[in-house]
């Protein structure tokens, strides 16, 4: 997109973004420093173990806070510093993925929503942008709401994937100190890595939603011409 306008539309969310990341790093970096007496994967075991959730397994997977709950093979996958590491950012980050088991296990509405919508916000973010670009330039009114109409299917995930996150860090809040894996004092430093890691998300959602609104100012009023 090298439309100035659209920069300025989501510039909003961009914003936030940023804060978010930074606030990850700076908490994340201190929780890091915060022993835990479990590491990642051991304490998201216990949790599962806890629901009668032994079938889910956990695997070791590359790269940085690349921790995600996989539904199709229902496994936890922690990224190699949270599966090693006794800390209270591992613990924090991988109650959170065994928040997302639990959440399947239980058909918890928001996440079985979620996960009937990736195909859709797929080939929303893929094509709704395109769509309504080139049905501009063709001046091809239906392909320009066509567009509008694929990308809405992004900005509806994400709105229904705010709940599936923050119920996943409830969840992980909950039990963690339920399960004695964390005390009180504890809990305020995963508290404040797994809020900023929402923050990502509702960073996410602000701009699907602003780019949505610029689709529709854009070539909204194109397409009635």
């Amino acid at each position: 997109m090298f439309d100035p306008m659209y920069w300025l539309f989501i510039l909003p969310a961009l914003l936030l973004g940023l804060w978010a990341q930074f606030r990850i790093k700076v908490n994340y970096a201190k929780a890091q420093q915060l022993a835990a007496p479990l590491s990642g994967a051991a304490a998201a075991r216990h949790i599962l173990n806890s629901a009668g959730l032994g079938n889910v397994g956990i695997e070791m997977v590359p790269g940085h806070l690349s921790d995600h709950y996989d539904p199709r093979d229902k496994v936890l996958r922690l990224s190699e510093e949270v599966y090693h590491s006794r800390t209270l950012a591992a613990v924090g980050i991988a109650a959170h993925e065994a928040g997302h088991a639990l959440q399947d296990a239980y058909a918890y509405g928001p996440l079985v929503i979620r996960n009937a919508a990736v195909p859709i916000a797929g080939f929303g973010s893929n094509a709704g942008i395109f769509m309504a670009i080139f049905g501009a330039i063709l001046n091809m009114p239906g392909l320009i709401w066509a567009g509008i109409i694929a990308f809405s299917g992004v900005v509806f995930f994400q709105l229904v994937n705010l709940p599936v996150e923050f119920n996943a860090s409830a969840r992980a809040k909950a039990v963690l100190v339920e399960l004695g894996i964390i005390d009180r004092e504890g809990l305020y430093y995963v508290s404040k890595v797994l809020n900023a890691a929402a923050l990502t998300y509702v960073a996410a959602t602000l701009q699907a939603i602003l780019t949505l609104l610029y689709l529709i100012f854009r070539f909204g009023g194109q397409s009635r011409d």
